[in-house]
């Protein structure tokens, strides 16, 4: 037996509704101490690199993990920023190695990455 045909009626309860946009919610201040604390830090890492020093292994996925976490409540509570403000002195493969590194650390592919950006507009 073959399926009915649709009619337009059908078509028509199947139509996506657009869904109400919700204000983003309010975004808590910065702590200040918080804020200056961690631009000593990024000053005191980039003079460091620029002397020739390196941070251990440990120490760099601990950084990285609580700027993951950081970034992303940013954004969760509803922040329209990139991770980047002005890449004077980060180059497009440092940027490459990095979103690289990332995704084999989450043991994730840039395929998934593709869907998880098409499923979320973000």
């Amino acid at each position: 037996m073959s399926s009915p045909k649709t009619t337009p009626a059908k078509t028509a309860r199947r139509a996506r509704t657009p869904r109400p946009q919700l204000a983003p919610p309010e975004q808590p201040p910065s702590d200040a101490a918080l804020t200056d604390a961690a631009r000593r830090l990024a000053g005191d890492i980039e003079r460091g690199l620029a002397e020739g020093r390196t941070l251990s292994p440990e120490a760099l996925q601990a950084l990285m993990a609580a700027l993951c976490r950081a970034y992303t409540a940013e954004i969760e509570a509803g922040a329209d920023l990139l991770p980047l403000r002005e890449r004077g002195n980060v180059s497009n493969t440092d940027v490459m190695i990095m979103a690289s590194a990332l995704l084999r650390s989450a043991n994730l592919a840039v395929f998934e990455l593709g869907m998880w950006q098409s499923w979320t507009g973000r």
